[in-house]
């Protein structure tokens, strides 16, 4: 399994927020090619980026720290926020980002995300938030009346590479990763979904692992990394150790 330490931008910065409110961001770090590099340093085999500001004016707004980014470690590195149309997607994919991450999109503009998997196998993510089952777009500012499962199922053939799923009520809260929906979501479709939001201690990532077979890829890691909740070490071995034991399973999202 792996896990993806988060790295979300704003007005240049890497910071995190609580439930996607704007005006809750704490600044974890005024140089996000610093925290890149720690992450990298710590033995962290991706990164997961997302651009707060584009994901609501969407368009790119964090261009010069994503590119910061890439210029400073040789990880690959996924990015959401503010991708939603082809040119977008192709300027990101050859400034050297291995995923992107099509969220508003994915709700909005199918035929975009069906054309660049198409085009672009393995490398289109979707990125699906949720709030008490329905998906939100927009930095999660406007909720629809679309379940989770159903837009999954929408491009459950076209060649995208992974889901990441976000319980919105969850994110950033340190409540706990909801294992059950994540699961659940995994089962309904034959694409791998790395889990979101609320991940709190090496218990989160443990409780995901057991239930990897469901078509778990991996965890998103925020918060609990920048305070100290969950040490990388200790993370990692875990991970590593069930990889040696034979454990199925693909990336975590802490």
């Amino acid at each position: 399994m792996i896990l993806f330490p988060a790295i979300d931008l704003k007005d240049g910065r890497a910071v995190r927020l609580v439930r996607g409110e704007m005006a809750s961001a704490t600044v974890f770090n005024d140089d996000p090619a610093a925290q890149a590099r720690s992450f990298a340093a710590a033995g962290f085999s991706w990164l997961h980026l997302v651009d707060l500001n584009g994901a609501f004016e969407g368009r790119p707004v964090n261009r010069a720290a994503v590119e910061a980014i890439l210029a400073a470690v040789d990880i690959p590195v996924q990015l959401g926020g503010g991708i939603r149309d082809m040119a977008t997607i192709e300027a990101w994919l050859a400034a050297g980002v291995r995923r992107v991450i099509l969220g508003t999109a994915a709700l909005e503009d199918p035929d975009l995300v069906n054309t660049a998997a198409r085009r672009f196998p393995g490398r289109i993510v979707v990125g699906i938030d949720a709030r008490d089952g329905r998906v939100a777009v927009r930095g999660w500012a406007e909720q629809s009346d679309i379940a989770a499962v159903d837009l999954a199922r929408r491009y459950a053939d076209v060649g995208v590479g992974a889901l990441v799923y976000t319980d919105i009520e969850r994110d950033g809260a340190l409540q706990g990763v909801n294992v059950a929906a994540t699961a659940a979501l995994a089962r309904a479709v034959p694409i791998p979904v790395i889990a979101s939001g609320g991940v709190a201690s090496l218990d989160d990532i443990a409780a995901l692992m057991a239930v990897a077979e469901a078509g778990i890829e991996g965890v998103i890691c925020g918060r609990a990394l920048y305070d100290g909740r969950i040490d990388p070490s200790a993370a990692l071995a875990l991970v590593g150790s069930a990889a040696r034991d034979g454990a199925t399973g693909t990336p975590v999202r802490c």
